[in-house]
């Protein structure tokens, strides 16, 4: 709980730096935004290696897996819609609704509902002594999946955003290698896995993905550069580990640490607010969302509960599924996805790249803020249905 709870003070105090910053520190804040978005890279990636690391599926299998993915895929894609349509319709002029930009960038910005948190939730439920149960080894697959396929809508997503352009293809063939390499090699290096290695794999993952970039841009120009973001490379690269269980207290500190880092940059990578007009702070730039007014606090406060509970209404869609199993056991198992954490902080920080911003872009940042408060009342509340399903020894 205290890591939960910690999360979101990082978040937040992130957030009160971001409009501090530029103005303390004037002319320099260039240099530092530039530092600070590498390091966000990198804990990024460390992050998502070590998500990697967790997907062990026995591949002679993976016909098992089928139902499960396509049940995670409609875990993620749910709230996603949900929050999509609220958007558009709700946050967004009606003269919007049938603009092909809005529903592109926030089909982009609402994907921060898609993805579970695996670290917390896998941290949480061993917790509570439930990792021998069938909902642990059911979420813990769920929720890797889950994270997948955010990494991987991600791509047409970004691929929307550019436009149809031949550098598309490239990143089509180069997405298509890295999942083909990953599956053909899922476990099967035998690489060092403390969390000084895995910061190194980090640093090296980051620096290629922009070695790319920065070698593409100086070939055919800054709008001919290749991007390729670090999450489905950091991904793959911890799937093809051979996972070994590092569970000393160092390990977990340094890990901790990390996650803390990031998402204490997340919310100082997010754009001045208060006191600027979104239309003037983005001249130059085409962004519908952030070209919106901004909107009193007390109007954000009803969208970020109103989104809160769309996300998390969507999360429930196990439930109609795994019927052999108790109700409770399925509920159990839905309320578990509604933690956020670490992969949906990055899908907002990617959307920014994108200049998305204004008042949709706050909303999606405090939506996570609050379901991070929330999360310890949820797995109290999934404590509560697993000791109704199991009694008091779950299997």
């Amino acid at each position: 709980m205290k890591k939960v709870l910690t999360f979101s003070l990082l978040l937040v105090l992130g957030l009160v730096a971001s409009q501090l910053l530029p103005g303390l520190l004037g002319a320099d804040y260039t240099s530092f935004k530039m530092c600070s978005d590498t390091l966000l890279y990198v804990c990024l990636a460390f992050i998502m290696i070590n998500v990697g690391r967790e997907f062990e599926i026995e591949k002679g299998e993976w016909r098992s897996y089928v139902s499960d993915y396509f049940i995670a895929m409609a875990t993620a894609a749910v709230p996603w819609i949900f929050i999509t349509l609220y958007y558009m319709f709700v946050m967004l002029p009606s003269v919007y609704w049938g603009d092909a930009e809005a529903w592109k960038e926030n089909l982009l910005l609402s994907r921060f509902a898609a993805p579970t948190s695996a670290g917390i939730l896998f941290t949480m439920l061993a917790a509570l002594h439930l990792k021998s149960s069938w909902m642990y080894r059911k979420i813990q697959v769920l929720a890797i999946f889950d994270d997948l396929d955010t990494i991987l809508l991600m791509i047409p997503l970004q691929i929307a955003m550019i436009g149809l352009q031949w550098q598309m293809f490239v990143v089509v063939a180069i997405v298509t290698l890295l999942l083909v390499a990953g599956w053909r090699k899922l476990g099967h290096y035998d690489l060092r896995q403390d969390w000084k290695s895995i910061l190194l794999y980090a640093v090296v993952v980051f620096a290629l993905t922009q070695g790319l970039y920065a070698l593409t841009a100086s070939l055919f120009g800054e709008s001919g550069g290749i991007h390729i973001e670090v999450l489905l490379p950091a991904f793959v690269l911890g799937m093809t580990m051979r996972h070994r269980h590092v569970d000393s207290a160092a390990e977990a500190r340094a890990s901790s640490f990390v996650s803390f880092l990031f998402m204490f940059l997340v919310g100082v990578s997010m754009p001045l607010f208060i006191g600027v007009q979104h239309a003037e702070a983005l001249s130059g730039h085409h962004s519908v969302t952030g070209s919106q007014p901004m909107m009193s606090w007390g109007t954000i406060a009803v969208h970020v509960l109103i989104v809160s509970l769309l996300s998390n209404l969507g999360k429930l869609f196990p439930v109609f599924f795994y019927r052999d199993r108790k109700l409770s056991e399925r509920l159990a198992l839905s309320i578990g996805m509604f933690t956020r954490g670490e992969v949906g902080a990055g899908v907002i920080f990617i959307a920014l790249g994108y200049n998305l911003g204004g008042p949709v872009l706050i909303v999606s940042v405090l939506t996570i803020v609050l379901n991070l408060i929330l999360t310890g009342g949820f797995v109290l509340l999934v404590k509560r249905l697993a000791l109704k399903a199991y009694g008091t020894q779950p299997s």
